[in-house]
């Protein structure tokens, strides 16, 4: 479906380009159709799985190229041939006649020089389908936006592994540097749920997904080391499939309190290369460290936008990668592209072309206006009606507090239970609120669900903001007990 789709707007299709076999390698050497080696230096990995993808891009041979992304395919190959790599959302890219990897994780993937380049071919690749049982249906379409307000960028609270890399340790160090000179503040939050996240990916029943995919396929035509790892599937139990599935839940949890300290984060797109010797030398360690800080993404519905952040002394480049909630592609494409053109004597892949001045993304000012909502009870985080705002792509921005003067009571005869806030002059406030952020389709959706006596207000917070929020008309509190306290 997305090969139709980009020949329809006027796409020219050169070919199919080599990977690791059925997507199972994030290296580069496990194909039956030879090796890619990085355009740099043909000593080392190219990076997979869709090495030749990256190959293509980044020896000037092709404007843009697709990938597949399960665990880190669309963004190590970027990283390791100084390319622009985009895993989009789960689902808004159709993955409908793709051989799948793991069907419910896989992600299509594009590779460009430029975040331009790869913005453009989004636009016209993210669209819903009817035909792939994954498509969401609610995904907005690609937009790259200007972020309006300022960014927190984060940055794990304790040290990243490099596997014996300083020189990309050094470069990722340079790349917050550049981030911080743009602006955004730079904040940190735990790495540890995404790290046991990306932990689970080959070591949980995913791996007996992947051996679902290639169910039939003959033993002597499958690569020895992939064999090996899809073998691996046999062992999976349905008890441990649900233990791995209610793990990944609490894990998601988690992981969602550290995306309210933060917009983004931003981390190596891999701790270090490999020459392809030691590779082929010892195959399943070395591919687990290069998934350390992908492998994650789309266990936990994130998008991710990889960019070139540098060069080793030897000539070897490095990458990082930004990611973002769910449908926060755009906003990637607009951060990703302010730090690809921060990078000094910035070349575009292999070539020796410079970045120009005149291939920025086309930012599209949004005609929406956004609108912050204080909420209380049912609708904060964890709570049963929180799914209303999430639904609506609303964003979490800060917990407060209420000004002076407000009272909270129970609601009688609601369901979920609710509580009632009223202002009474004479209360004594001080009473927790999220405030979340959406737009004005979004808010006119949202205040239609709201039921009698609770309605949309102004509040008045306790730093003297106000904000619109939750109320309740004074006469259904009569009566009822006071929960303030």
């Amino acid at each position: 479906t997305v090969v139709e789709r980009l020949l329809a707007a006027g796409a020219i299709l050169i070919g199919k380009t080599n990977l690791d076999q059925f997507a199972t390698g994030l290296n580069g050497t496990r194909s039956p159709y030879g090796i890619p080696t990085s355009v740099f230096d043909p000593a080392y990995i190219s990076g997979g799985s869709s090495s030749g993808s990256a190959v293509v891009v980044a020896g000037g041979l092709v404007s843009f190229s697709l990938g597949t992304d399960t665990a880190g395919s669309g963004r190590v190959p970027a990283a390791f041939n100084n390319i622009v790599g985009l895993k989009p959302t789960k689902g808004i890219v159709s993955t409908h006649g793709v051989v799948p990897a793991c069907k419910s994780q896989d992600a299509v993937s594009i590779f460009a020089l430029t975040v331009a380049d790869t913005a453009k071919v989004a636009e016209v690749a993210i669209a819903f389908d009817k035909d792939d049982c994954f498509a969401r249906a609610d995904a907005p379409p690609f937009a790259v936006e200007t972020v309006a307000r300022p960014l927190k960028v984060g940055i794990p609270n304790a040290p990243l592994s490099f596997f014996e890399d300083n020189e990309y340790r050094r470069l990722y160090h340079h790349t917050i540097d550049r981030l911080a000179g743009l602006g955004v503040e730079i904040t940190p939050f735990n790495f540890a749920p995404f790290r046991d996240t990306a932990a689970m990916l080959y070591d949980g029943p995913w791996v007996a997904e992947r051996l679902y995919a290639i169910e039939g396929i003959e033993e002597h035509d499958l690569n020895s080391v992939v064999a090996d790892i899809v073998r691996g599937g046999t062992a999976k139990t349905a008890l441990q499939t649900f233990e791995s599935l209610y793990r990944l839940a609490e894990l998601r949890r988690a992981a969602d309190a550290e995306w309210k300290r933060m917009d983004v984060m931003v981390l190596p797109t891999a701790g270090r290369t490999y020459k392809i010797s030691d590779m082929l030398a010892d195959p399943i360690r070395l591919n687990s460290n290069l998934g350390a800080y992908t492998n994650f993404v789309n266990l936990l519905d994130l998008a991710a936008l990889a960019v070139p952040a540098g060069f080793r002394d030897d000539g070897i480049p490095f990458g990082v990668t930004l990611i973002g909630p769910a449908f926060s592609d755009g906003k990637l494409a607009t951060i990703g592209d302010a730090l690809h053109r921060a990078l000094p004597g910035c070349k575009l892949g292999g070539t020796e072309t410079q970045l120009e001045e005149t291939n920025r993304v086309k930012v599209r000012p949004s005609n929406k206006t956004a609108i912050q909502v204080a909420v209380v009870g049912a609708h904060l985080s964890g709570q049963p009606l929180n799914s209303q705002l999430t639904e609506r792509h609303a964003v979490y921005r800060e917990t407060s507090r209420t000004a002076a003067g407000y009272r909270l009571y129970v609601l009688p005869d609601t369901t979920p239970p609710k509580p009632g806030l009223v202002y009474e002059g004479s209360g004594p406030g001080g009473i927790e609120v999220e405030i979340w952020e959406m737009d004005d389709a979004a808010f006119g959706s949202f205040v239609a669900l709201i039921p009698p006596p609770l309605g949309i207000g102004t509040l008045l917070l306790e730093d003297g903001r106000k904000v619109k929020g939750f109320l309740c008309e004074s006469h259904a509190t009569v009566g009822s007990e006071e929960i303030t306290a």
